[in-house]
C-alpha cells in the first residue's frame, strides 16, 4: 500500500543541562545556550512510522521541523534510520510561537505538502510538556485525532488501529484516515542508524548549509538531488504573519525566576508507626503531599 506518513518533530534543548542562561529577557529559550537534541518521543514517533513504511512497500516517510536552520540535524539523523526525506520550516517571524502559533505554522506546512495519509508526532516536547501541539494541527486540519498512542497495529481499508496506553490500562480505537497520532515514550523506542543510509546520506544539506560550502563541496551536493534537504518559509507556506511567532501567540511568559532547592530542614524517625503516621498528617496538612 503506498501511503504518504508525516512525522512532526522538534529540536529541543536538552533539559538536563539548564543552566542560569537558559532564558532569554522576553521569556523566550535561549536555544543557542543550550545542546540541542532530537524530542525523544519524536523518536518514539519515528519508529511508529518507519514499521507502517516496513509493511507497506512504497510507503514514504517525511519529517516536518519547525526551528532554527540547524533543525536540519534532525532531519539527517531520521534519514539515517529510515526515513524518505525532510522539511524544515524555518523562518525568523516563527520565532517566540506558542503552542497555537506553532501548530497553525505546522498546520500550513502540512497543506502546503498536500497528498498525505497519516501524521505521526510525539506525544509532547521536553521543552514545553503541553501535549498540545499535535491535537491542535488535528482541530486545524479538520481531521481525526488519537493520543496517547503505545502501537499502530495495522492500516487497511482506509483506516488504522491504534493501540492507546492510558492511565489506568490501554486501548484499542480504530480511525479513519487521514488523521493525527501523538505516540507515548511507552512507545518502542526507534531503531539506530542504518550504516549504509548513513554513508550515503552523510553529506545531506539544506539550503542554509549549501551556502556555506565551498564551491566544489555545493557541485557534489547539486549533482546528487537525494541530498538536499528542503527548506520551507512562512511565505511559502502561505501563513498569516498575524498568526505566527511571538504576534500569533497569546501565551506570555511574565517572569522567570531561577528555584534552588535547599534543605532547610531533616527530621529522623524511629521504626514507629505512629511518628510516621503523624509525619503523613503533617505533611498532607501543610499540602506538601496530597
Amino acid at each position: 500500500m503506498s501511503l504518504n506518513i508525516i512525522v512532526l518533530a522538534k529540536q529541543v534543548p536538552d533539559t538536563r543541562n539548564v543552566g542560569k542562561d537558559a532564558m532569554k529577557e522576553d521569556g523566550t529559550i535561549n536555544r543557542a545556550a543550550l545542546p540541542a537534541i532530537f524530542n525523544p518521543e519524536d523518536l518514539n514517533a519515528l519508529e511508529q512510522a518507519l514499521r507502517i513504511k516496513d509493511e507497506n512497500p512504497g510507503a514514504k516517510v517525511t519529517l516536518l521541523t519547525m526551528g532554527l536552520p540547524r533543525a536540519s540535524e534532525i532531519i539527517r539523523e531520521a534519514i539515517f534510520r529510515g526515513a524518505d526525506a525532510g522539511i524544515v520550516l524555518t523562518d525568523r517571524t516563527l520565532g517566540g510561537a506558542d503552542t497555537l502559533a506553532t501548530s497553525y505554522s505546522l498546520a500550513q506546512a502540512v497543506k502546503k505538502f498536500g497528498n498525505y495519509d497519516i501524521i505521526l508526532g510525539g506525544r509532547q516536547a521536553i521543552d514545553g510538556d503541553t501535549a498540545q501541539v499535535g491535537p491542535q494541527i488535528a482541530e486545524k486540519l479538520g481531521i481525526p485525532q488519537v493520543t496517547y498512542a503505545e502501537e499502530i497495529l495495522g492500516i487497511k481499508d482506509g483506516k488504522v488501529t491504534v493501540r492507546r496506553r492510558l492511565e489506568h490500562g490501554v486501548e484499542t480505537v480504530v480511525a479513519p484516515l487521514p488523521c493525527v497520532v501523538t505516540v507515548n515514550g511507552s512507545a518502542a523506542d526507534c531503531r539506530p542508524r542504518n550504516a549504509r543510509r548513513l554513508m550515503k546520506y552523510k553529506y545531506a544539506v539544506s539550503p542554509s548549509e549549501k551556502a556555506k560550502l565551498s564551491d566544489e563541496d555545493q557541485a557534489f551536493v547539486n549533482e546528487r538531488p537525494y541530498l538536499n534537504i528542503e527548506e520551507w518559509s512562512a511565505a511559502y507556506v502561505e501563513a498569516d504573519p498575524e498568526q505566527i511567532g511571538l504576534a500569533g501567540s497569546p501565551t506570555k511568559v511574565k517572569a522567570i525566576e531561577n528555584v534552588v532547592f535547599t534543605a532547610k530542614e531533616s527530621r529522623r524517625l524511629d521504626n514507629n508507626d505512629e511518628q510516621i503516621e503523624d509525619l503523613i498528617k503533617e505533611l498532607i496538612t501543610n499540602h506538601t503531599i496530597g
